[in-house]
Parts: C-alpha cells; structure tokens; sequence
C-alpha cells in the first residue's frame, strides 16, 4: 500500500518506520522541516529502543521517506494517517489544532478513493463531527484507530499489540478493509465498533490505568501508617485475576498521555453536565503523590531543605524513554531548587530534555555514583537499569551523612540498602513503629 503519515513525532515516527518495515511504500510529512532533516539522515526525534534501526532500514529499502508538507509532490495514496499532537490546553481540554491542520492538508489536495485513519487522541464525538461535516462530499473513508504504545516498549506494542481497534461508520467496509490491509502480517483481535465508542475506548483505557495507579499510591500510604508492605498487597491482588496485573507503588504516573487524558475526559464530561468525581480524585491523588519525597525530605530533615545536597535519579516518567513530559521529576527539582536546595541529577537518557525544563543551577551528572556525590539524600525517581544495577557501595561512600535515599518507584533491595548503611525510605513499605490499629488497643 502507499501511505502517507502526517505528523512525526513520538507517534507518527514509530507508525511510519513500522508501516515501512511491513513493506508498505510509506510517505511521512510534518511542518517542521529541521526534523525532517534529522528523519531523512535516520535521527529519531525521539529515544525509543529500536526505533533507530526501523528508520534507518525503511529509508535503505526505499519505501520510507520524509518530506516537509510544504514540498510534498505526490499524490496520498491509499491511507493517509494522521499521527499528530493533542496537547492539554490551559482549560484541560484537548487542543486539536493540529489534527485540523493535517485535516485541513489532506483537503487541499483533493483526495480520490482515500482511507483516512486518525490514529491521534481526539476527544469521543470528534471523528464523527469531521465524518459527517469535514469530510462530507469528498471521496474519503474515515476509520478512528486510536494507538495503544507504551513509550520504551512502542515497537513490540506496534508489532504485537493487544488489540486493533477500529471505528468507522455508515458505509465502512472500504475503510475497515484498508486498515486490515495496512496491518496484514500482524495478529491481534479486532473491536469494530462506531467512531465515537473507539475514541471512547481509548480515553477510558488511560483513564483506568491511570486510576489503578492512583489507587495503589492510596493504599500504600495507609500502609505506611500501619506497617504493611505494599509489595505483598499488590503481589497478592494480582494473584486474583479480577484485579489483573501487580502494579507498583511510587511516586505517580507522567508522561505524555495520562495526565492530558484525564484531563480532557474531565473537561468532556463537564460540558455535558456529567460529574466525574472519581477521575477528578485520580488526577488529585497524583498530584499529591508527585511531592512526596519533598515531604519525606522536608520531614528528615526538619524542614530545612535549603543548603541541602541531594541527588536525582532519574529524570524522565519512566525507563526506556526520554520524554520528560509530566515527568514527577520535573516538579520536584524545581520545588527543590525554589527551597534552597543544591541538585545533582542523573539519567542515562533525559539529561538534554531535563536541562531544558530545569533550572541552570541543577548539575547534570553522567553517572549514578556523580549524583551521590557529596549528598546527604538521594530520591530515585525513574526505574532505570542503570539506576537499580548501579555500584550501590561506590554510592554510599560518595555521599554524606544521614545518607537518606529515597526510592520514589519501589524499585531497590532494602535488605542491601540497609548493609550499606542508608536511612532507607519508599513508598507504603511499612515504618517500623506503627499504631495499632483503632480497637485493638488495651
């Protein structure tokens, strides 16, 4: 098939060097013609494992290239597939100027017998306005395809996914029959359904994950109140296949798609009069939960952060990814240096994002034992190999006295903590002098 991809960022990079890699004959166009150039010389906008080597492949085989929008020359082709941002805007809703842009694009060069398929967030309602007023009396078949990629694991996502889930409406069978073609070769189950309820599938597949997240953040609070350890309460709920997988307690979820999701969803839901009360809790409940280890420091140490030493690791939401969008980190690091502290921070990936985001005062480390140095506290905030595996007892004589570590994602051996000397602290895995519980009493 010959595609054409609109918008090429974290998204439509990885949809056009898999699509590629498939063998279709693949176009991909964006405004920004200095990331064009990266893509053409095969640099991802982007750090993702693999995606690299997908580019570089695509663009040897001859069925990937890249071309600004402004000088594409030929025609869509059988798909174009629109893979452009839908940032949060001030009020929380989604901002949809680009996907109108690519929209807009796609029009002016008067589309013959052309599937379109929106792979970007749009709000649940969107595709059906563009369906039935956008696209009214051209030849185009429009099919809502929402993307499911996990930053750090997006090709075995793109290669493997869970499930294909495709809306289309009315006379669909030309549209769906395209998609199928443009995924032949990968197997997974199909839900068709209406546009509407796959956008909707989308928003609230983020939003539960996002409320699982905020939930366990919950329970592990009350287990530091009472001494549990949050690591058997989640093993042993996932042992219950009602509650699915274990997920680990820590210090919230960032990134690009979860807090922006929720938000819209929330803003959706409010100008149709429907009150949701419980996302509106997930989203505060992670917020609380991105400050914690300021509390825990403020608490150590009396409140008095300033002149403090501390060491981050980790800088970008989660391993695997730079993209420090939403990222606890972030928050933190600003906080600290507001308050006087001094920082040094760490990550194999997100040190060039970070330095953008962070104040000039913050020292950017290369290593995790740089961090350590000189710290009387060390937060881990990003689960990396490199961070879990690092030379722990080059760590601890690098730092100062309490030597305070805490670990923002659950992720250390608190038994090898503990022989190395560190006040160790994480999160919900129990405090050693706890109450009794109300009614247990003498």
């Amino acid at each position: 098939m010959r595609i054409t991809v609109i918008g090429l960022g974290y998204l439509g990079t990885v949809a056009a060097s898999g699509l590629a890699k498939a063998g279709h004959q693949v176009a991909g166009v964006d405004i920004d013609a200095l990331s064009i150039q990266n893509l053409q010389a095969g640099e991802p906008p982007i750090y993702e494992p693999g995606i690299r080597e997908w580019l570089t492949s695509g663009i040897a085989g001859g069925n990937l290239d890249f071309f600004p929008t402004n000088e594409f020359d030929r025609p869509l082709g059988d798909v174009a597939l629109i893979a452009t941002g839908t940032p949060a805007a001030a009020d929380g809703q989604a901002d949809l100027s680009q996907v109108l842009g690519a929209l807009d694009w796609i029009k002016s060069r008067e589309p013959r017998n052309l599937t379109l398929v929106m792979k970007s967030t749009v709000p649940p309602g969107t595709g059906r306005a563009i369906a039935q007023h956008e696209l009214r009396g051209l030849d185009v078949h429009y099919v809502a395809n929402p993307e499911f990629l996990r930053e750090g694991r997006a090709l075995e996502d793109w290669m493997r996914p869970d499930r294909i889930v495709a809306g289309a409406d009315g006379d669909s069978g030309r549209g769906i029959a395209a998609l199928k073609k443009m995924y032949a070769g990968i197997s997974a189950p199909y839900l068709l359904t209406d546009i509407t309820s796959a956008e909707m599938v989308k928003y609230a597949s983020n939003a539960f994950l996002a409320a699982r997240i905020s939930f366990i953040n919950e329970i592990a609070s009350l287990c530091d109140q009472v001494g549990a350890s949050i690591d058997a309460v989640s093993e042993g709920m996932a042992m219950d296949a009602r509650t699915g997988q274990r997920i680990r307690a820590g210090v919230g979820y960032g990134g690009s798609c979860f807090p922006k999701d929720v938000q819209a969803l929330d803003y959706l839901a409010q100008t149709l009069g429907v009150e949701l009360d419980l996302l509106r809790s997930v989203a505060a409940v992670n917020n609380r939960q991105r400050l914690m280890p300021l509390d825990k420091l403020r608490a150590r140490f009396q409140g008095a952060v300033a002149g403090l030493n501390v060491g981050v690791l980790g800088l970008a939401f989660k391993p695997g990814t730079n993209d420090v969008r939403e990222a606890p980190s972030v928050e933190l690091i600003n906080s600290l240096v507001a308050e006087g502290a001094k920082v040094q921070a760490f990550d194999p990936q997100a040190n060039a994002p970070a330095r953008r985001l962070l104040p000039p005062g913050v020292a950017f480390v290369d290593r995790p034992e740089q961090a350590a140095h000189g710290a009387q506290a060390l937060l881990l905030m990003t689960e990396w190999p490199e961070i879990i595996k690092a030379d722990w007892p080059a760590i601890a004589r690098n730092m100062r006295p309490p030597k305070f570590v805490f670990d923002g994602r659950n992720a250390l051996d608190t038994a090898l903590m503990a022989r190395l000397g560190f006040e160790y602290a994480a999160v919900g895995r129990g405090i050693p002098d706890h109450p009794t519980p109300p009614g247990l009493s003498d």
